[in-house]
């Protein structure tokens, strides 16, 4: 958000109600990516509020996503009510965070986290050379007054609110009475270890320090947080049972089941990487570690690790709106995929996306000649023909992998089909009218059409259920496979290079773009494009205007 008058971006979120309490108070260091934004709660907020510092709407909207990321870590702290036990090991660990951010010496200016609360208030984590010399002048100070009385409760006033605060940021509200001391002494050794480094760096020695190397990386108390042994959580908590809770409302407004079946899949990758199905154990490192997982994981289908674009569009949109319909639904408290994102550039464009016009003879050709190799028939007609449906409709492969014989008719001198989510799925969920183009008919489509049984062209719907979408996505996968034999170039999709094939063939035809979206199914581009109708008769005269496939004789074809 911005303050009325201010073109600088501002945070604003909420202090969820069950932790308010136990917020107040607290001293927060917020990550900001090159600056850290330090404040204290006051006995009164119900609110954290605070400039981004930047005029700049990508910079925010990045800083935004890391202070909501460090912001709900801190509430799901401060939801655990029992103090944490620490081992040693994870003592040092942590200890060693503060070592590097002070080791660093002359680099300091380029950390993110703020390490030290002077008598006189938080100090900065950008700093200049003047600044950071007071600092090191203060931080001697105080460890000479340590030095002077190491008593517990020294300790513990000089170098208690910075430990506080890095507990915070690990997702940890306290540790109990065993392990306080323990972490107090860790930091107080690498607090010396890191001034002695500061001091060599001043009189030109940067001989690396081999102390560096005792400090482990920190893991949480609870190992990975994620237990091998999978829990059994309530009902109402369970991961699967949100999304097919969320997808009964989802369904009624609307949505197509293909959303479902995404965030489905989504949500069960989710479950398999956390190896437990307990929503409310879920946490926002537990999102970030599932989208790092994510995208080394290897897509069976391409041998190639899964891309930024299917992680953000698909993995962490499914979450959040889940998520989201979960804490709306008051199932879950808060939404621990929000803020999570994921950069992503735009990736190189090494050719048109639409088939070529060789391209385009090469599958045509391969349909006309295909013969019967033992598969099912409605699959043989699917591969026979919906690649000419395509080339001629530019439709949608599934929506021409669910024609029924009822959708195929004449309307007098023209061959027309209905594409309808009556027969399935249609993504803008509207039914719409295509006149066919005569090349089709005089191929032997409306022929076909005559002998076939009554019902779907393509497919057979599930006998108990009737369900169509699983045999419908079982027959884009092999038209789509059968279509990559033809064309193995992996820069164009294997049945949607049709589509942007139609689109550029209709133009340099003549045809109207509104004609050609009408025919496609897209979606208006203007509110007047919305009023009228494309006639079948005007449909028609455009149709007519496309080129003709050229077609391969049997040994001409690849």
């Amino acid at each position: 958000m911005r303050r009325a008058g201010s073109s600088i971006s501002q945070f604003n979120e909420r202090i969820p109600k069950d932790v308010r309490k136990r917020a107040r108070g607290r001293r927060l260091d917020i990550p900001l990516g090159a600056i850290t934004v330090h404040l204290t709660i006051s006995p009164q907020a119900d609110a954290v509020r605070f400039s981004l510092q930047t005029r700049d709407p990508a910079d925010a909207k990045k800083r935004n996503a890391l202070a909501a990321v460090y912001l709900e870590t801190v509430w799901q702290a401060l939801r655990e009510t029992k103090p944490v036990a620490f081992t040693q090991r994870q003592a040092v660990a942590l200890a060693g965070e503060l070592y590097r951010a002070w080791a660093e010496g002359e680099q300091r200016g380029e950390s993110t986290i703020a390490i030290l609360h002077t008598p006189n208030g938080w100090v900065r984590d950008i700093v200049t050379p003047a600044e950071d010399a007071a600092l090191f002048k203060v931080a001697n100070e105080l460890l000479e007054a340590i030095a002077s009385d190491n008593s517990a409760g020294r300790v513990e006033q000089t170098l208690g609110s910075l430990v506080d605060r890095l507990l915070l940021a690990k997702g940890i509200a306290s540790v109990d009475a065993e392990t306080r001391p323990m972490v107090l002494d860790a930091f107080l050794a690498a607090l010396r270890d890191a001034m002695a480094v500061r001091e060599r760096n001043a009189s030109g020695d940067y001989t690396p320090d081999p102390k560096a190397q005792r400090f482990p990386a920190f893991e949480p108390p609870h190992g990975n947080d994620r237990p091998a042994k999978a829990s059994r959580p309530n009902a109402s908590k369970s991961l699967k049972r949100l999304v097919e809770d969320w997808w009964q409302e989802a369904k009624a407004a609307g949505r197509k089941p293909s959303t479902y079946e995404s965030y489905r899949n989504s949500m069960a990758a989710l479950i398999a990487f956390l190896r437990h199905d307990d929503a409310s154990r879920v946490t926002p490192h537990d999102i970030v570690a599932f989208k790092d997982h994510r995208l080394k994981t290897i897509n069976p289908r391409s041998g190639k690790p899964i891309s930024p674009k299917t992680v953000k569009d698909s993995d962490l949109a499914a979450l959040k709106t889940v998520f989201a319909w979960a804490v709306a639904n008051l199932r879950m408290t808060t939404n621990p995929a929000t803020g999570v994102t994921l950069p992503r550039g735009k990736t190189p464009k090494l050719r048109s996306k639409g088939f070529t016009d060789k391209e385009a003879s090469a599958i045509c050709s391969a349909a006309a000649n295909l013969m019967p190799s033992g598969e099912q028939p409605c699959t043989f007609a699917a591969k026979r023909w919906v690649p000419w449906l395509s080339a001629y409709t530019g439709a949608r492969v599934g929506e021409l992998a669910q024609l029924r014989k009822l959708d195929v008719w004449r309307d007098g001198e023209h061959w027309v089909i209905r594409v309808t989510p009556e027969a399935g799925t249609v993504k803008t969920n509207e039914a719409r009218v295509v006149v066919l183009h005569p090349h089709i008919i005089e191929r032997g489509f409306a022929a076909f059409v005559a002998d076939a049984p009554e019902g779907h062209l393509f497919l057979k719907p599930n006998r108990k259920t009737g369900d169509v979408l699983g045999p419908l996505q079982g027959l884009k996968n092999r038209l789509s496979a059968f279509a990559r034999a033809i064309v193995q170039d992996r820069n164009v999709a294997p049945t949607h290079g049709w589509r942007h094939r139609f689109k550029t063939v209709g133009m340099e035809a003549g045809i109207d773009t509104r004609i050609l979206d009408a025919i496609q199914g897209h979606a208006p581009r203007t509110a007047s494009d919305g009023y009228g109708e494309v006639t079948v008769s005007t449909m028609a005269a455009a149709v007519a205007k496309l080129p003709r496939i050229n077609i391969a004789t049997p040994g001409d074809v690849a």
